[in-house]
């Protein structure tokens, strides 16, 4: 059980750790988690493309119908958040995700979501994690059924009535990555009238023997069809590996800043709607100069998409997301959702080009430029480098006077002319993150040399 981690975002591991004994383990622990807040609805059991992970599932079926619950698995592979809005559709008590996400197909991971289908908050996680133990069934007749049901056409169905797109006329090409957003994306937005391009939608479970990461350096094929100046595709869009998340190619731009995607996403929905935005402490401040152009509030979190959730929530905000592709709209499941996502990027370039709409934004409200770094910091460290940063923090960076220091999540220095730098330790990996935003490219690139320079004679 000391192998049995949870994370920002449930369990991973790589597969000589993670084995079906430890999977049944948690499984016991979600049963009693649930058991003890009093459930007794039926719960799901949801995964992703991993060549392991339906075998997973399995186990975790039979752990949670062996202490009397009844549980609905996909008929296959399927999104995160097609199982998170299948939790509220139903009225299910929760559901186990078996999914490693963007994680290399070495890995595997499994994640509990609660009955509002938002992410789990440190208390619950913290309150399964307490359970670990080995499983205790029920007799065989006391036990719960174990069935199939059909996640994709409710979720298909609510993504349609949310976001009333008529795409007839636009051109998109889709990046499944491999990975289970193939054939549930894509045929979304055929479903709204867009003419669809497949790339790597049919299933392999190792990848292609990367990581499903939607970034630049994984998309390079979607890449170049979109910017061809001979082609005629008006958007691309990608999906990581098990589609919580998104990304967006534009004809002049490649792939998009999901900085930009989230300020254009939200411009989109201001032209027919109204209501605060969230953002995470590391995502661009262009939000708050479009809400402000729109009357609206700007609710910052700490990095984290169970934070962006809750402040969803607390606020009835009607977008909120990370500038790591994670994002939801209100009236939605408040859990990220990168095939909703697709839907709504298209619906916005069908109204107006991105590139056209990010240009108007960018002349009416400032440029904007973003850019982050690693620094190695092994876990045990990471706490006293901060402590000790809060004793170094300089009077002006890259000679701006440091106006206000935010400790949402890590140092946020935030500069006289309207630059920042951020230091906050990553949640997943042994690493400092350094972000910066400025006004040009240059000036990002030097905000990130010195934070830098600040951070890694502290390690």
């Amino acid at each position: 059980m000391d192998q049995i981690s949870f994370g920002t975002d449930g369990w991973r591991a790589t597969l000589d750790v993670f084995t079906d004994d430890r999977v049944r383990i948690v499984g016991q622990a979600v049963a009693d988690h649930l058991e003890a807040a009093g459930h007794d609805e039926p719960v799901a059991v949801g995964y992703d493309a991993r060549e392991t992970s339906e075998g997973f599932a399995e186990s975790l079926a039979e752990v949670l119908s062996g202490n009397g619950f009844d549980v609905l698995l996909p008929e296959r592979d399927v999104p995160t958040p097609l199982i998170a809005y299948g939790i509220v559709d139903e009225g299910l008590a929760g559901a186990c995700m078996v999914t490693a996400s963007h994680n290399p197909p070495e890995y595997n991971g499994v994640k509990f979501i609660p009955s509002d289908g938002a992410p789990a908050l440190p208390d619950v996680t913290e309150d399964v994690v307490s359970r670990l133990a080995e499983p205790d069934l029920l007799p065989e007749d006391e036990r719960g059924e174990v069935r199939r049901h059909d996640f994709v056409t409710p979720h298909a169905e609510a993504a349609r009535d949310l976001v009333d797109a008529d795409l007839d006329g636009l051109t998109v090409a889709y990046d499944a990555m491999h990975g289970s957003g193939r054939g549930v994306t894509d045929a979304l937005l055929e479903s709204a009238g867009a003419e669809v391009r497949r790339l790597r939608c049919d299933r392999d479970p190792t990848f292609g023997g990367e990581s499903p990461e939607p970034s630049a350096e994984h998309l390079g094929e979607l890449a170049d069809l979109v910017t061809d100046s001979e082609s005629d595709v008006d958007l691309g869009v990608a999906n990581d590996g098990d589609s919580d998340r998104v990304a967006v190619v534009t004809p002049e731009r490649g792939v998009l800043d999901a900085n930009l995607f989230y300020a254009a996403c939200y411009d989109r929905l201001l032209e027919t709607d109204s209501g605060p935005a969230v953002r995470t402490v590391s995502t661009t401040f262009l939000v708050d100069r479009i809400a402000e152009a729109h009357g609206e509030e700007v609710y910052e979190t700490p990095v984290g998409f169970k934070w962006v959730a809750e402040a969803m929530g607390e606020h009835d905000a009607l977008f909120g997301g990370e500038e790591s592709g994670g994002f939801s709209v209100r009236g939605h499941v408040r859990e990220k959702d990168g095939v909703l996502m697709a839907l709504l990027a298209a619906d916005a370039a069908d109204a107006e080009p991105f590139d056209a709409r990010v240009d108007r934004l960018l002349d009416e409200h400032g440029h904007i430029a973003a850019g982050k770094v690693s620094i190695d910091c092994p876990d045990d460290r990471k706490e006293a480098v901060l402590a000790e940063l809060e004793g170094h923090i300089p009077e002006s960076v890259d000679g701006h006077a440091v106006a206000e220091v935010v400790t949402l999540d890590g140092f946020k220095l935030l500069l006289e002319n309207g630059s920042w730098l951020l230091v906050r330790p990553s949640g997943t990996e042994p690493k400092l993150r350094v972000y910066a935003e400025a006004d040009s490219d240059d000036r990002v690139d030097s905000l990130l040399a010195e934070g830098r320079d600040l951070v890694e004679p502290l390690v």
